[in-house]
């Protein structure tokens, strides 16, 4: 649970530079580097995110799910018997 709580913070914290850099690029008219400043941390902090998840995921923390609901996630074979 600690995860999914720390991944939604991440993606807010994403979001909300996200959303920092367009008020920057209509209140500077694209003169300023506040923009860039904002936009930089977005893609290091989705950068961050996405290793986390990787990490995560090797280290046996997450786990993927079955997919969307109502979709059906056909099993692999495991080869000849």
């Amino acid at each position: 649970m600690a995860i999914k709580i720390l991944i939604i913070l991440f993606i807010l914290v994403i979001l909300y530079s996200l959303g920092s850099a367009m008020i920057f690029l209509v209140r500077d008219h694209g003169e300023g580097d506040r923009m860039v400043k904002r936009l930089t941390w977005r893609i290091g902090l989705s950068l961050l995110l996405f290793l986390f998840l990787w990490g995560a995921y090797q280290m046996g923390w997450i786990e993927p799910s079955g997919g969307p609901v109502g979709m059906q996630v056909p099993e692999q074979a495991t080869g000849p018997d």
